[in-house]
């Protein structure tokens, strides 16, 4: 009898099944370190040099603005447009060549407590520089998206090192912590109408210079504790923790030295390295005076044991190292700047590391992977070959930074420029493309939400001390954690960006819980702390503590940022949908024509004429088996063919809606 369903090719279900896999397989293949592009005459154009000092949003529009000093006493701020070209465009300078003087640090932040950015200035007489001379603090108020020269206020006391900028009284309205000329033990100047200063912490050991000093939460209370770089009586560094209990800042009964082997320290920095929620201290050190064997150390709080998670600093048959340096009011301390860089939900790291054999210094790249012994659960691996971050040669500084804010952090490396006073700014955009996710959380000050007086945007303002952290299942089903503490440190080119950017890792799913906690008042004891479910991947949450102690009122913007990732898998999903209907179209014409040949076979008794016809008319049947088909078929009804078109149809329409499922 005529079998219609012989001459369908099932085995286009079959190839069609391993094209759609490899597809898939494709699409969904394992994060990878992203490569890296340069992008400086894009983002800056002809005006990629300074030193970049601070970030933060000057003129509330939600985007990150660059502090610049030029020529040691010219501020500019860059101002970003996401529409313009070049990026960031130069627009407020604050000039202090008239006062003859060289600006040392930069700190934005809200001041006063008017929603309006205002800039705190450290400065050092220019005859005096790398002296023992203190530092002048000076502020400079903001006032409709500007600064005025003349509109500033001078700090009564000196610094004998860069102020930490916390928010000590829990007010939301930054205050500066330091150790002042006129005396041993650390000042608070609370921010605020009269800039009232104070001895708060009875700290019985000096203050260490150049400090790491830092407000963040240690104890998982969401309320920020105070770390203090200390030195002992037998000027040894040690480490002190002044943790807040119940609104209170308690000295910690547990002091920590420093490692046991280590003659350098470096800056204290702090992440949840591990992922378990927690913040961890990072260490960069060098074993001997001139950092020939350099190592980071991890240290849980806690504890008082040093866990080494990196000490392989040799590429092929070269050693490199930290850079040390004695310490002078313009110098870069040894330093790491943290941020996921591959959103694997495990924070990373840019080190400046030096030839120790010769003079080549440059940017490195430290990713945060699985340990490989027992001594630990993650580690830095050091990525030496980056082509991109290679190239830049003499480089003093790198830090990360989400130059287009889609969420991926990018990289700002300074090296020395051609002139003595300016550095030469080097931008390099993130190509990563894995399917890997993010969150983005800034937390604002919360004196108003959407009733600002005189139509203030409250967006522009680097909060100090909130401390943020998640809850949820990663791709594998298992329980995922991630925390962060926003601006926790602000001396020393910290250069903390005003947000904190949390790797998902590959989870699409929603996050279960996002917590955000702020300080609070002295003797208060309830926490202040909000939590929300259910936070779309790939957003940006602002959120608002207004008012400050009613959490259940707080409020958070989200803002959604597609990725690369959506594109392609739409672009995929469109392609894959083209081609199954081509191969069903082929299909149905070649059934269309067999069953037209096989229909005038019934009709004439010719079943040789048939079996050429039917040879000539489809390409998918051949040779002797067409004609044993052609014979068999003579019994098969016209309705029995059809029937099994239909099934085979089917059968391929079932698969497909299996592939859109899976995807």
């Amino acid at each position: 009898m005529c079998d219609a369903s012989r001459p369908v090719p099932v085995m286009g279900v079959w190839e069609l099944s391993v094209y759609v896999s490899v597809l898939l397989l494709a699409l969904s293949g394992s994060p990878v370190l992203g490569s890296l592009r340069n992008v400086t005459a894009d983002v800056f154009g002809s005006e990629s040099y300074g030193k970049v000092a601070a970030f933060g949003d000057f003129n509330a529009d939600k985007q990150t603005d660059m502090f610049i000093i030029r020529s040691g006493n010219e501020l500019w701020i860059f101002l970003a447009d996401l529409k313009g070209t070049p990026y960031f465009h130069p627009n407020v300078k604050l000039s202090l060549k008239s006062e003859d003087v060289v600006i040392t640090s930069v700190v934005p932040g809200d001041y006063d407590g008017d929603s309006q950015m205002d800039v705190l200035l450290t400065t050092i007489p220019k005859d005096k520089v790398n002296t023992d001379v203190p530092l002048t603090a000076v502020i400079y108020w903001g006032l409709n998206q500007t600064l005025n020269v003349n509109s500033k206020t001078r700090l009564n006391n000196t610094y004998l090192d860069e102020p930490l900028i916390i928010d000590f009284n829990g007010d939301l309205i930054p205050d500066i912590f330091g150790v002042t000329g006129e005396g041993a033990k650390p000042l608070i100047t609370y921010g605020g109408g009269n800039l009232s200063v104070t001895t708060t912490l009875n700290t019985k050991n000096k203050m260490f210079i150049p400090h790491s000093h830092a407000f963040v939460d240690l104890t998982t209370d969401f309320t920020a504790d105070l770390f203090l770089t200390t030195v002992s009586g037998a000027s040894e560094i040690q480490f002190e923790t002044w943790e807040n209990k119940g609104g209170n800042f308690t000295e910690s009964t547990l002091i920590i030295q420093k490692p046991k082997d280590v003659k350098i320290v470096g800056q204290s920095v702090f992440a949840d390295f591990d992922g378990d929620g927690k913040q961890d201290q990072l260490l960069p050190a060098c074993e001997d005076d001139n950092c020939l064997k350099s190592a980071i150390y991890l240290l849980k709080h806690g504890t008082d044991q040093w866990v080494p998670v990196l000490q392989n600093f040799s590429n092929m048959n070269t050693v490199w190292g930290f850079v040390p340096s004695a310490y002078k009011s313009l110098s870069i301390p040894i330093t790491l700047h943290i941020g996921d860089y591959n959103m694997d939900g495990y924070p990373d790291a840019l080190a400046i590391l030096k030839d120790t054999s010769g003079s080549n210094q440059q940017a490195f790249l430290l990713e945060n992977v699985p340990c490989k012994n027992s001594t630990c659960t993650r580690m830095f691996e050091v990525h030496w070959e980056i082509s991109d971050l290679n190239q830049i040669k003499d480089a003093e500084v790198a830090t990360f930074f989400d130059i287009y804010e889609d969420g991926i952090l990018d990289i700002i490396v300074l090296s020395k420029g051609l002139s003595g006073d300016n550095y030469a700014i080097h931008v390099l955009v993130n190509n990563f493309e894995a399917d890997a996710y993010f969150v983005k959380v800034i937390v604002l000050s919360g004196f108003c939400s959407n009733d600002c007086p005189h139509q203030v945007k409250p967006f522009g303002v680097n909060q100090p001390g909130p401390y943020i952290m998640y809850t949820t299942v990663d791709a594998n089903g298992y329980l995922k954690n991630a925390s962060a503490g926003q601006l926790s440190q602000s001396a020393h080119l910290s250069l903390q960006l005003p947000y904190n950017v949390l790797g998902l890792g590959r989870s699409a799913n929603f996050l279960d819980h996002l917590y955000v906690g702020i300080p609070r008042p002295p003797a208060e004891k309830p926490i202040r702390m909000q939590e929300w479910t259910a936070i779309i991947p790939n957003s940006q949450l602002i959120v608002i503590p207004y008012p400050h102690d009613n959490p259940r009122s707080w409020s958070a913007k989200l803002y959604l940022t597609p990725s690369n990732i959506v594109l392609l898998t739409a672009i995929a999903l469109i392609g894959v949908c083209v081609f199954i209907l081509a191969i069903i179209g082929i299909l149905h014409w070649q059934e269309k024509l067999i069953d037209s040949t096989l229909t005038q076979c019934d009709v004439t008794h010719q079943p040789f004429y048939c079996a050429s016809s039917a040879l000539h008319s489809s390409p998918a049947v051949g040779g002797p088996q067409a004609l044993r088909d052609l014979h068999n078929a003579q019994g098969t009804s016209s309705g029995e063919r059809s029937g099994n078109s239909h099934r085979g149809k089917r059968s391929i329409c079932i698969f497909c809606v299996y592939i859109l499922i899976y995807w």
